[in-house]
């Protein structure tokens, strides 16, 4: 179920899509003009706005800037202008989506559902840069300097957890023993990766002991 703010000044339009996409259990918050649209956004709280552009006061385009300046909700063009440079311009002004009339509840209530799992995706992580290593983890792509390494999924879960802390102390400790060892026996083994960071890593000189 989903809050849906409907801007839409044909009174027949407004009263059928309300009460389908009511039917399909979502709750509708309907008006005829754009700037009742534009105190609805912030009085009802809507999950999307579904904006029509032929409005009577403002032109639609004209009041998606302004609904981007005080809610981050998708917003769901539905119109019957199928202009291609207009469709365009509002994609880019801030619109998640754009659809044409006439269209069907179950087609408005598909798109609907669209805009709103996008909205709910986490981003996707960023690359994790430290020097010349370059790690993503979405692709699971490790370089230094420009070259790909190949890491097993051991190493690259490490060579990561290692590189989003670079700059901490980082103990053996911190890291989960293997079942059926002690964490005494996992901190003291001596480590076999053989991957350019651990290797590097491991061939610094140990600390002075402070006595």
């Amino acid at each position: 179920m989903a809050v849906l703010l409907l801007v839409e000044d044909d009174a027949a339009i407004r009263s059928s899509l309300t009460r389908a996409m009511t039917e399909r259990g979502h709750v509708v918050h309907s008006v005829g003009s754009a700037l009742e649209g534009l105190r609805a956004a912030v009085d009802a709280e809507p999950d999307v706005v579904l904006l029509d552009l032929g409005l009577p006061d403002l032109d639609g385009a004209r009041i998606m800037p302004m609904l981007r300046a005080v809610v981050t909700v998708p917003v769901l063009i539905t119109t019957a202008r199928d202009d291609e440079d207009e469709i365009v311009a509002l994609l880019d002004a801030g619109a998640d989506d754009y659809l044409v009339k006439p269209f069907s509840a179950k087609q408005l209530d598909a798109r609907v559902r669209a805009v709103l799992r996008r909205a709910t995706e986490p981003e996707p992580e960023a690359p994790v840069v430290v020097g010349g290593l370059s790690i993503d983890p979405r692709s699971r792509e490790v370089t230094v300097d420009g070259r790909q390494l190949s890491l097993t999924p051991k190493e690259f879960a490490l060579l990561l957890m290692l590189a989003r802390r670079a700059g901490e102390v980082v103990s053996n400790a911190t890291s989960s023993p293997t079942y059926g060892s002690s964490r005494t026996e996992a901190a003291t083994r001596p480590s076999t990766c053989t991957c350019r960071g651990c290797a590097a890593s491991s061939a610094r000189p140990p600390p002075s002991r402070v006595t």
